[in-house]
């Protein structure tokens, strides 16, 4: 989700929100624990990825005024199927599940938070369409559309597994561009 003034989104006067400084490399949350917070990124870069047959597969990169929680075990208290960890140093914004049910409570939280909600929804389907319709190098060329920053500030070994192709994979296609 993107949020275009982080700083206004948070205009409250309550400050029920927490801005921590996080190290590289934090776990935010395990797979398997349950998520009871929404991360906002203030400053630096977290990633969303799973284990499977040994390897991690990378689900999302989040950054600068991106929100990201493991939405099923946040809202219906069940167990995350990934973990989220910080890329870089970063200043995260938490939103505990208690804080965020009262604010879904007002309307002006509740519109805010739709739009976020139904953006990233879309986004969602559109990258699983991808996966599905698309070979490695058609969705290698969307991430330089959409998101070339990603392929600046990330290992290729992150990228590769965004894209659910291999390094060699990867190096591969770039050495076809």
């Amino acid at each position: 989700m993107q949020i275009s003034d982080i700083e206004s989104f948070f205009n409250t006067s309550d400050h029920l929100f927490q801005e921590i400084q996080y190290p590289a490399k934090t776990i935010l949350l395990n797979e398997g624990q349950i998520s009871t917070k929404i991360f906002l990124v203030k400053n630096g870069a977290l990633r969303e990825y799973f284990y499977r047959d040994g390897r991690e597969l990378t689900l999302e990169f989040i950054t600068e005024n991106q929100a990201v929680a493991s939405f099923d075990s946040f809202l219906n208290g069940t167990a995350s199927e990934f973990l989220i960890e910080t890329l870089e140093p970063s200043v995260i914004y938490e939103i505990p599940v208690s804080i965020f049910r009262e604010w879904m409570q007002k309307p002006e939280f509740q519109q805010q938070f739709n739009i976020l909600f139904y953006k990233r929804f879309s986004e969602i389907t559109a990258r699983l369409m991808s996966f599905i319709k698309d070979s490695p190098q058609e969705r290698y060329a969307n991430l330089l559309k959409k998101r070339p920053e990603l392929l600046l500030r990330f290992p290729q070994h992150y990228i590769a597994s965004y894209l659910g192709i291999t390094s060699v994979s990867l190096s591969r296609i770039r050495n076809r561009r």
